[in-house]
């Protein structure tokens, strides 16, 4: 079948980033996977990692960029959020706490939909409230599994540390403790786009005299199954 779109620059480039969903490549190894010639692969490589289509890895090798999720998860993002308010209110009902969808953008994180406890005490998150990547439990999620350099740079200025990010990996939830905010606890679980990337997290938050000094006891099961919730949609509707 032929895939030339006759838009030749496109077409190569398109090859070049083909190659690169199998996993890192050298220079070497794109060259052998798109055939093109070395200068070329080279000259569309680096320009697809000016725009950060492409980026590189530890060792130096190419490597699908971020830039690349971003726009998926543009793409998904009503899918996501049709799903996400009546996931976040059957949590809120359940927890008695409130519930909140964060997305990352850039340096901070974004409230993208919230259900309120409607009475007593609550920690009330607007949607479109812009929060820091540098405490609290979604940030903890939002940064977690992020590549090794990106990492490093959101740990400058945190209130959590690697330790406490390899402790989320390996559980599958965070919690933080008047971390954001004095006097507010929360937890936060992970939702997946079909790539396995992180897309967003789902946190309820409280106060403290409700939620405990230990939230995750209390409630990382609940959200937990709410954030894979999502993430099912995601993986059905194929973000």
């Amino acid at each position: 079948m032929d895939n030339s779109s006759g838009v030749g620059v496109l077409d190569k480039a398109a090859s070049v980033l083909g190659a690169l969903e199998a996993g890192p490549a050298t220079l070497a190894q794109l060259v052998a996977a798109t055939r093109l010639a070395r200068p070329t692969a080279h000259r569309l490589a680096v320009a697809l990692e000016h725009h950060r289509l492409v980026t590189r890895d530890m060792q130096g090798r190419f490597v699908l960029g971020p830039r690349l999720n971003e726009l998926a998860t543009a793409a998904g993002e009503d899918r996501l959020l049709a799903a996400a308010n009546p996931v976040l209110t059957a949590l809120r009902d359940h927890t008695g706490e409130s519930a909140q969808l964060y997305r990352r953008q850039g340096d901070q994180r974004i409230c993208v939909a919230a259900a309120e406890r409607p009475v007593g005490l609550r920690d009330s998150i607007p949607v479109g409230a812009t929060l820091t990547m540098h405490a609290g439990s979604a940030a903890q999620i939002l940064l977690a599994w992020e590549e090794p350099d990106r990492l490093h740079r959101g740990l400058q200025g945190a209130k959590f540390t690697a330790t406490i990010l390899s402790g989320v990996r390996r559980r599958g939830w965070a919690q933080s403790v008047s971390e954001r905010e004095v006097g507010v606890a929360s937890v936060s679980a992970p939702v997946r786009g079909p790539s396995g990337r992180i897309v967003a997290a789902v946190s309820i938050s409280g106060p403290v005299e409700r939620l405990s000094r230990q939230p995750g006891r209390l409630h990382a099961g609940s959200v937990v199954a709410a954030a894979n919730r999502l993430t099912e949609v995601l993986r059905r509707t194929g973000e």
